[in-house]
């Protein structure tokens, strides 16, 4: 069952090769089931009567999918209908993969089983890795190709030993589990390469925190520069009005991010050209996604109301509200453990708001409003 294991890291190194949780959530999903995997070669394999080997690979394999399976259905049907229907389609195969392992039939041998079972992994990441582009403006063929090859060359270089010396020596259990442990940790270390290194730098950069978000935001844009969509102004031009906005709301999502917004496609606004021009600024990623932030600043701050204050509780001033604080200032009321210290009178003023009046639902609502307008703001000065 090597092929499933390689399989099922390849699919997680797809997924997870930027530092999303969700990314790395999955690709330790399908570390786990590598895992699992190795545990069934080293018993070898799952066969009737039902036993402790059914109920291992259920815990770890089936309780997880139905989950995902639950969840992935419930967020992605809706616009992106031919995503969501891959992802159900690749899920499904996968649990037929699953039932072939957990009900005792013997219909496959366990390591065709497990292979095939490692295929669907890969579909399934696919899919996952797919949907999430789509909602990011992101593409992925290079990016998909960087992780094919990085997780099989660890995989070869790492695993490739063991099973020489399994060639030569012949096959026992101890030699299999290392084998996939060896496969299994090797692809890990790349799938999770982005939040090793943070945890490094916490540790090694304690006392120069400046220092770590300079590295963390490098190794952010590093990451998502071979996902960035074409960003060239015409390609920018032609987006129709929904997905600009859409597009425009990742970006305000990614607002204190540098590093994510470089993979904007917003990036690619003439009128950045245009800025980094007027001030004499090389034509790179960062200093276009410097930019594109500014851009986004100065629409923000247009949408506050004129000559009334510093901060309102009015109708006038909920799409203001709803972008300046959480984005610009930073502001979490709704997060666990989060609290107004620090901030200046102002946005005490509107962390008291939010936190008492304003419901999340209410606050999203009024983000995705505001949105627009920005969005619309930033289409008119493309259009100058």
């Amino acid at each position: 069952g090597a092929e499933g294991a390689g399989a099922a890291g390849a699919a997680g190194t797809a997924v997870a090769g930027g530092t999303a949780p969700r990314g790395v959530l999955v690709g330790g999903y399908a570390v786990a089931v590598a895992a699992a995997a190795t545990w069934l070669a080293a018993r070898g394999g799952v066969t009737a009567p039902i036993g402790g080997g059914h109920v291992a690979f259920t815990l770890v394999v089936g309780l997880p999918l139905l989950g995902a399976l639950g969840l992935v259905t419930a967020r992605r049907l809706g616009p992106r209908r031919g995503v969501a229907g891959a992802l159900t389609v690749a899920t499904l195969f996968f649990a037929l993969g699953v039932g072939l392992l957990l009900l005792p039939f013997g219909l496959l041998p366990t390591g065709v089983a497990l292979a095939s079972l490692g295929f669907d992994i890969a579909l399934l990441g696919v899919a996952v890795a797919v949907s999430d582009a789509l909602d990011e403006g992101e593409t992925l063929p290079r990016d998909m190709l960087r992780s094919l090859l990085a997780a099989g060359a660890v995989s070869v270089l790492f695993g490739g030993q063991v099973g020489l010396v399994l060639a030569t020596a012949g096959t026992s259990a101890a030699l299999v589990t290392v084998l996939f442990g060896s496969v299994a940790a090797s692809v890990a270390v790349q799938v999770l390469a982005g939040p090793f290194a943070g945890l490094l730098d916490r540790l090694a950069f304690a006392g120069s925190p400046a220092l770590r978000d300079d590295r963390a935001r490098l190794r952010d844009a590093a990451e998502v520069l071979p996902r960035r969509a074409d960003t060239a102004p015409d390609a920018v031009s032609t987006l129709d009005d929904e997905e600009f906005a859409r597009l425009t709301r990742r970006a305000l999502s990614h607002y204190g991010n540098l590093g994510r917004l470089v993979a904007s496609p917003l990036t690619g606004l003439a009128v950045i050209d245009e800025r980094l021009a007027a001030r004499g600024a090389p034509d790179q990623p960062l200093e276009r996604a410097a930019e594109l932030k500014a851009l986004l600043t100065e629409s923000i701050t247009r949408l506050k109301p004129r000559d009334a204050g510093d901060f309102g509780t009015s109708d006038e001033w909920r799409h203001y509200n709803a972008l300046y604080f959480p984005y610009v200032v930073g502001m979490r009321p709704y997060a666990q453990l989060a609290s107004p210290a620090g901030l200046d009178p102002v946005a005490r003023q509107a962390w008291q708001w939010f936190t008492t009046t304003v419901p999340q639902r209410s606050l999203h609502n009024w983000q995705n409003a505001a949105a627009r307008l920005v969005a619309a703001d930033l289409r008119a000065q493309q259009l100058r």
